[in-house]
């Protein structure tokens, strides 16, 4: 495809309808080369629902499907892959049948920094069906590669970029997600245990990683660190959940990528609660800090707008467009595990559907 132009309309079926695939389904139809014809979902009483009903618009003729052979049976170019956690039997079977698979999960970013016996049996799988996978979204996603490249673009010496994240948690997931993070639980310490960052650092390595390397600087590894602040006042949620004083109610995640000893790209998540904490981490709003520093240094702070949705529902957009985006250009790359870097620039076809 060219700059702006694809000469044909993509089949895409969207995986999971949550909050995120809600959103992609949306975005799906809005899309001008873009066709839903599918939806697979998990839960018996979002089984044979339209999948426009599900979504919060008109019907569109399109049942919810628990069977993934609906789903291959579809023929579709491309699979949104969005649900909570991940099977690699479900992805393998999709990738090994020919259908593309852009998904917003973490694990997926970068091949040669993906676990092995995953990576083995997705690049198989690829193989067999000609197809690609690709691994987006917001964070990491966005703010890890796609402006990180844009940054750099001035630059002929890096000496370190840094990114923080400031993200109001009860704005941006579901109350049990809160609670699983263990914000408004008691603490001792002023550190996260490492077993629970293992998770949460997997997306933000593999995409630091993927960018160190296409701008021809690999790492020599990681230091990873988890933060605590405590609520300085008891602090009410929308579902009525408190987050009493002295609890846990922000988290500082800092992963940062090593070269010759010092932090060269470093991530660093400030997910709260409320801002009112102990220690005072500064955060006064939501959205992105990038810091460049070498022969061309700048520093940019990119914020969160609001609109007519429900923020809630529109943060999810910044996780799940990006994905609807990349969907031409998946379909005709090289198969394999595709980064950002691999792509053509991705352009957000905004005409009328």
């Amino acid at each position: 495809m060219t700059a702006g132009k694809t000469a044909r309309t993509y089949r895409v079926v969207q995986w999971s309808a949550g909050r995120m695939g809600k959103k992609s389904i949306r975005g799906v139809v809005a899309h001008p080369y873009l066709e839903l014809v599918g939806l697979y979902v998990y839960s018996d009483d979002k089984e044979g629902v339209d999948a426009g009903t599900l979504a919060g618009i008109e019907p569109l003729g399109i049942a919810a499907t628990r069977d993934i052979e609906d789903v291959v049976a579809l023929a579709p170019d491309c699979v949104l892959y969005m649900q909570e956690g991940f099977d690699l039997d479900d992805l393998t079977r999709l990738l090994g049948a020919g259908v593309n698979v852009i998904t917003t999960r973490n694990e997926f970013f970068y091949g040669p920094a993906m676990d092995p016996a995953i990576r083995a049996r997705i690049e198989a799988a690829c193989h067999t069906g000609g197809t690609s996978i690709h691994a987006t979204g917001s964070s990491p996603g966005f703010s890890t590669t796609t402006m990180p490249l844009t940054l750099l673009n001035p630059m002929r010496r890096l000496d370190e970029l840094t990114i923080d994240e400031y993200a109001d948690i009860p704005a941006s997931v579901e109350p049990p997600m809160i609670k699983r993070m263990g914000m408004g639980a008691p603490v001792t310490g002023t550190t996260l245990d490492p077993a629970m960052l293992a998770p949460a650092v997997i997306g933000y390595q593999q995409s630091i990683v993927a960018l160190a390397d296409a701008i021809g600087c690999p790492l020599d590894g990681f230091e990873v660190r988890g933060d605590i602040a405590r609520a300085t006042q008891p602090h009410t949620l929308s579902d009525g959940f408190v987050i009493e004083q002295g609890t846990m109610a922000a988290q500082r995640l800092t992963v940062a990528g090593m070269r010759n000893g010092k932090a060269f790209i470093s991530f660093r998540a400030h997910w709260f609660c409320t801002q009112h904490l102990d220690p005072d981490w500064g955060i006064d709003g939501e959205g992105w800090l990038f810091t460049t520093t070498g022969d061309a240094p700048m520093q940019v702070r990119v914020t969160y707008g609001r609109t007519d949705e429900g923020y809630s529902e529109h943060l999810a957009g910044y996780t799940a467009h990006p994905a609807v985006n990349a969907i031409p250009y998946v379909v005709e790359a090289t198969p394999g595990i595709v980064t950002i870097f691999d792509l053509p620039p991705i352009i957000a076809h905004l005409g009328p559907n």
